[in-house]
């Protein structure tokens, strides 16, 4: 990509990162609470969110469900710019080989896009590929923003936390990388798929559909599929880096000890805050950004 290019990208993800973390906090806010305990939840999920809604409410105003919005945008504003960015060079140059280019693949390709067109395989190795090396670099801040969401640690400054985690050490910095590995993966993978897939589709039969709607629906729907096959891996991910206790640090023993108290159910805790959250999220997210990308590129 040249470097008007990447400014494009970068500009279009960050602000795609930026509206989708201001307007959707309350729903990631809610799910880390609900993730964090680790007693057994006798209440319907419903039940639990509207409690845990209420108690905020309650003990910090309404105000209070946009908590940890800082850190959330410190995370998450570089964090898009840097996938959208990354996810778009990396299709670029998978897009010159025969054995990834969607060009001879789809004769009635035809979305509108900007962006380069692989074949599935592609898309699941670009998305993958993307999504975990932007995780690793900013594992530190994904921890900084789950701590700052949750009232089991007392943080009061963006710095001053970040420093705090840095003095453990690195393996404190990169706490729940392989449980975000694991879920980060294959959702962009499949995401990437399933959008390409779905606007695709959606263009070829709705040839008059505006580009915005076509990308919020693919988006959307993409979402809703790639978040449901890897939730359990999010709760791992939240437990190891909002819980301190020695049972929490590793991988397997975060598993073993989730099954144990909750069962397989537990795997699933928060997952329809966080399924509202993702179909939102993407939506809103994808929309910008291609959006504004048609927007400057033509």
């Amino acid at each position: 990509m040249k470097n008007a290019a990447v400014g494009q990208h970068l500009l279009s993800g960050a602000l795609s990162g930026f509206w989708g973390a201001i307007l959707l906090q309350p729903l990631d806010l809610l799910k880390t609470r609900v993730q964090q305990g680790d007693s057994a939840l006798n209440a319907g999920n419903t039940t639990i969110i509207w409690r845990t809604t209420k108690d905020i409410i309650r003990n910090e105003g309404v105000k209070g469900l946009w908590t940890g919005t800082s850190a959330t945008l410190v995370r998450n504003v570089p964090g898009v710019a840097l996938y959208f960015t990354s996810l778009t060079y990396l299709r670029s140059i998978m897009a010159k080989s025969p054995y990834f280019s969607a060009h001879q693949q789809h004769s009635r390709d035809s979305s509108k896009t900007v962006l380069p067109k692989l074949s599935s395989q592609g898309n699941l190795i670009a998305g993958a590929t993307a999504r975990v090396g932007v995780g690793l670099i900013l594992n530190p801040f994904s921890i900084l923003k789950a701590r700052f969401e949750s009232e089991l640690h007392a943080y009061r400054s963006l710095s001053g936390s970040l420093l705090s985690i840095a003095r453990m050490g690195p393996s404190e910095l990169m706490r729940g990388f392989v449980a975000s590995s694991l879920r980060d993966a294959p959702y962009a993978g499949l995401f990437v798929v399933i959008y390409e897939s779905i606007k695709r589709e959606t263009t070829y039969f709705i040839p008059t559909a505006y580009a915005v709607g076509i990308h919020s629906f693919s988006a959307a729907s993409a979402g809703a599929v790639a978040t449901m096959a890897t939730h359990p891996f999010d709760v791992i991910k939240t437990k190891m880096q909002v819980r301190s206790e020695d049972k929490y640090r590793g991988f397997t023993t975060t598993v073993i000890r989730i099954f144990k108290q909750r069962g397989a159910a537990g795997f699933f805790d928060g997952a329809s805050l966080r399924m509202s959250r993702k179909i939102l999220s993407s939506a809103i997210g994808w929309a910008v950004f291609e959006g504004m990308l048609l927007f400057m590129q033509t």
